[in-house]
């Protein structure tokens, strides 16, 4: 089996890449199994940028609030603020902390200083202004929307004035009590006045809409995407806080479900002003339904963001799937040899690239079955994922940081 595999294997070069891939896609993922595995980061430093300096890619984009992400690419492109600041506030997930991200954030700066000033290398977030424990208040957003509207439209034409929004979000303790994430009746998103919040949201975003091509005139560009931005973050963390406050055995799933749909509108807009690089977690990147079984309660399933923007994008979208060997810190040892990662682990590399069609058809050969992980952190590949996967990077070992 050595030998059959090793002969598909390439070295994790853009070069590489590109050979397993039709044409160039619009949106090139690469997914991760696990998060904060500083060896898995800096090996997506290194690929990005080379796919950055020889594919022309132009955007990077991390699973992080897509919100603070303006503060990182400020930085990136301008200058803006100092390395330490812009690590601090401009992630989410504390992403800031990890030394690879640091890396990363500090060579899009460097690499934009040579470069012409209306072709930099741009950061973004895709994910929304959520975390684990709850979401954030949709102030940031609104009131960001309304005083871009308000800079540019008549004042008749907006659906409210800023003291009113203010007084209609309240304190932002109420949006971002940790308590609502587990119990819905402590979530404020389906009180009078987040519904209220909720109709404003969208007649702003059509105001944005209907006065395109005033707004096109009298704003640039970047103000433009940035007020599109702030609308897509505001309804969707209103449509958020509302699933918050369900009470129905769906509430989990559209939970997930309106979080990958947010992160599938943010890499569309990206797409949309050029080619983007993304790295998030496979299950928010693969082509397939995701899947998440907790504690004492039934497996919850949701379309994922790369399910999404797939379906949009066609072959313009490409997924690569990272596997992991062993994370012994975690308790994950040598995988069994009849899973992905145990036909991928015959080949002594250290870290390789393999076409996934050619992968699956040795998976399917010996009948691989999934992989069952002690670490919850951690998800191993379905073997049944391998034919809507472009290609797998596979990492054989993880070493403790």
């Amino acid at each position: 089996m050595e030998t059959g595999i090793k002969e598909f294997a390439r070295p994790v070069e853009a070069s590489a890449i590109m050979e397993l891939l039709p044409s160039r896609p619009r949106v090139l993922a690469l997914g991760e199994p696990t998060h904060g595995e500083d060896t898995l980061l800096d090996l997506r430093n290194a690929l990005f940028q080379e796919l950055v300096e020889q594919e022309g890619y132009r955007t990077i984009a991390l699973e992080s609030d897509c919100l603070k992400a303006l503060i990182v690419d400020a930085y990136v492109t301008s200058g803006e603020g100092s390395l330490d600041d812009v690590m601090r506030r401009g992630f989410s997930h504390d992403w800031g902390g990890s030394q690879a991200n640091r890396e990363l954030v500090r060579w899009m700066s460097e690499f934009n200083a040579e470069r012409p000033a209306d072709d930099p290398v741009r950061f973004a977030g895709m994910d929304g202004p959520l975390e684990i424990t709850g979401a954030e208040s949709p102030r940031r957003a609104l009131t960001a929307l309304h005083a871009h509207l308000a800079a540019h439209v008549d004042a008749d034409l907006l659906p409210c004035t800023a003291d009113r929004l203010d007084e209609l979000l309240g304190a932002d303790a109420s949006w971002t009590d940790p308590a609502a994430m587990t119990d819905p009746y402590r979530s404020i998103g389906r009180t009078q006045q987040a519904r209220e919040l909720r109709l404003l949201a969208d007649d702003m975003v059509t105001l944005l809409e209907t006065q395109a091509p005033h707004l096109a005139a009298a704003s640039s560009p970047a103000d433009r995407d940035r007020a599109h931005l702030y609308g897509r973050t505001a309804v969707g963390l209103l449509r958020y806080h509302s699933w918050m406050a369900d009470t129905s055995p769906a509430r989990m799933a559209r939970l997930l479900a309106t979080r990958d749909g947010m992160m599938a509108g943010n890499l569309l807009a990206l797409a949309g002003r050029g080619s983007v690089l993304v790295f998030a977690h496979n299950s928010h990147l693969q082509r397939d339904k995701s899947a998440m079984s907790m504690r004492g309660h039934p497996k919850v399933e949701w379309w994922s963001a790369g399910a999404l923007v797939s379906t949009r994008l066609g072959d313009r979208y490409a997924h690569l799937a990272t596997a992991l060997g062993t994370l012994r810190h975690h308790g994950v040892d040598t995988p069994p040899p009849d899973t992905v990662e145990g036909i991928l682990h015959a080949v002594p590399d250290p870290q390789y690239v393999i076409d996934a069609a050619q992968l699956a058809t040795s998976a399917g050969d010996t009948h691989a079955v999934p992989r069952v992980s002690p670490y919850f952190g951690y998800a191993p590949l379905d073997p049944s994922h391998l034919p809507r996967i472009d290609g797998v990077v596979y990492v054989r070992h993880v070493p403790r940081d």
